[in-house]
C-alpha cells in the first residue's frame, strides 16, 4: 500500500507578499494587476473572508473588498521560493510530482531519511518548509493520491490531516459529491435528480447505471467513491496543457458564446502563471446541444502574452467552426497546449531571428 502526500502552500503568492513586506501582514492581499481584465492570481486568508478567490476577476475583488491591497504578481520571485520548497521534497523522496508552483504530490512509501511513518514525514517536510522560507503549507496523508489531496485542503491553513486506510471509507461516506475531482455544478444537479449529494449516496448507484448515465466518467465517479485511485505519482511530468471548461445554464448560439470564452480565459490564463513553462497552443473546444464536441486550435507565431490575447485568439476560432446557426451549445472550454520552457522558446527565437543588418 502506497503511502502518498499532498502538501500544498497556504496561500501562496500572497504569503510571500506579506512575508517580504510586513507592512502586509493581517491585511487582506490580493496579488493581480488593477483593470477591467486583469483577475486574480492569488488572495490572502485575510481577503478570502470576503469572498475574494484565484481566477476571480479583480474588479470583483475590488467590489467584494474594498480595504484590500493590492500588488502586482511577482512570479520569479515565487520560482525561486517554490525551487526552495522542491528541494525540501527531494531530501525525502525521489518521487515528487509537481502540480504547479504550490503544491505537489509525493510518495513516501519508502522515504530517503528513515522515519516512522508517512505522517511524521510529513511533520518534518512541513517544519523545514516554515523553518528555511518563513511560510507555512498544509499536508494531507493518504493511501492515494486523490484522498491525500483531499485531506490536505481538511486543516487549511497551516494545518495536516491524516486519512488511514482502516478509516477510508468512513472517511468518504458523509462528504458531498462535490468533492470529488470533476463534479462540477452541472454534474451535481445530475446527481441531485438521482438522489445523490454525499458519497455514501453515490456508493448505492451500481456501476451499470454511472457508466450508461455518464460513461467513463461513471467508472471514475464509482472508484472514487469507494476511494480508489491507483495512478502513481509521476515525477518531473512537464506540463503539457491548462485549460478551463464550463456548461451553461441553458443551450446558447455561437454568436452568444463571446462572454463564457472570455471568462475562461481569464482562468486558464491565471492557472498557467503556476508553472514554469510558456502554451503555444490555443485550443477552443465546444460541445452541441447534441453532445457533438468540437475542437478547434491556433498556434500563432508568438504565444499569448496575457489573457486578452488568448481570449482574443479563442473567439476568432469561432469562425472555423461550420456548423449551421441554429445549432446550440451547452459547454465551451479555452485551453494552452504545446507547453515548452522559457529558454527553449528563447533559444528558437534566436535561432531564427533574423540578422542584424
Amino acid at each position: 500500500m502506497r503511502k502518498i502526500l499532498h502538501i500544498d502552500m497556504d496561500a501562496f503568492y500572497a504569503s510571500v507578499e506579506q512575508r517580504d513586506d510586513p507592512s502586509l501582514r493581517g491585511r487582506p492581499v490580493v496579488v493581480a494587476w488593477r483593470g477591467q481584465r486583469s483577475v486574480v492570481c492569488a488572495a490572502s486568508y485575510e481577503a478570502r473572508c470576503f469572498g475574494v478567490r484565484s481566477a476571480m476577476p479583480a474588479l470583483r475583488a475590488e467590489r467584494l473588498c474594498p480595504d484590500a491591497v493590492f500588488v502586482p504578481p511577482d512570479f520569479p520571485r515565487y520560482k525561486a521560493v517554490s525551487r526552495q520548497v522542491r528541494a525540501i521534497f527531494h531530501d525525502y523522496t525521489d518521487l515528487v510530482e509537481p502540480l504547479s508552483l504550490d503544491e505537489a504530490y509525493l510518495d513516501v512509501t519508502a522515504p530517503r531519511i528513515a522515519s516512522p511513518s508517512a505522517t511524521e514525514t510529513a511533520q518534518r517536510i512541513r517544519a523545514r518548509i516554515r523553518e528555511e522560507t518563513g511560510l507555512t503549507a498544509s499536508a494531507g496523508v493518504a493511501p492515494n493520491k486523490f484522498l491525500a489531496k483531499i485531506a490536505s485542503d481538511w486543516n487549511k491553513p497551516d494545518g495536516l490531516f491524516v486519512v488511514k486506510p482502516a478509516r477510508v471509507d468512513a472517511f468518504l461516506a458523509t462528504l458531498p459529491v462535490a468533492r470529488i475531482p470533476g463534479v462540477g455544478r452541472v454534474m451535481q444537479a445530475r446527481l441531485r435528480e438521482l438522489g445523490v449529494e454525499t458519497v455514501a449516496e453515490l456508493r448505492a448507484l451500481p456501476l451499470e447505471e454511472l457508466t450508461r448515465r455518464f460513461g467513463s466518467f461513471g467508472r471514475r465517479l464509482h472508484e472514487r467513491a469507494r476511494g480508489i485511485d491507483e495512478r502513481p505519482v509521476e515525477p518531473d511530468q512537464p506540463v503539457q496543457s491548462i485549460s478551463s471548461e464550463d456548461t451553461f445554464a441553458e443551450d446558447l448560439p455561437l454568436e452568444a458564446l463571446e462572454p463564457a470564452i472570455r471568462a475562461l480565459a481569464a482562468k486558464t490564463w491565471a492557472a498557467t502563471a503556476r508553472t514554469e513553462r510558456v502554451g503555444r497552443t490555443v485550443v477552443l473546444k465546444l460541445k452541441t446541444a447534441q453532445f457533438r464536441i468540437l475542437t478547434r486550435s491556433l498556434t500563432p507565431e508568438t504565444p499569448p502574452r496575457s489573457a486578452e490575447e488568448l481570449a482574443a485568439i479563442a473567439c476568432a476560432l469561432r469562425a472555423r467552426v461550420d456548423l449551421p446557426a441554429s445549432t446550440r451549445y451547452r459547454l465551451a472550454g479555452v485551453g494552452l497546449s504545446g507547453f515548452r520552457d522559457r529558454d527553449e522558446l528563447a533559444a528558437q527565437h534566436d535561432l531564427f531571428a533574423a540578422p542584424a543588418p
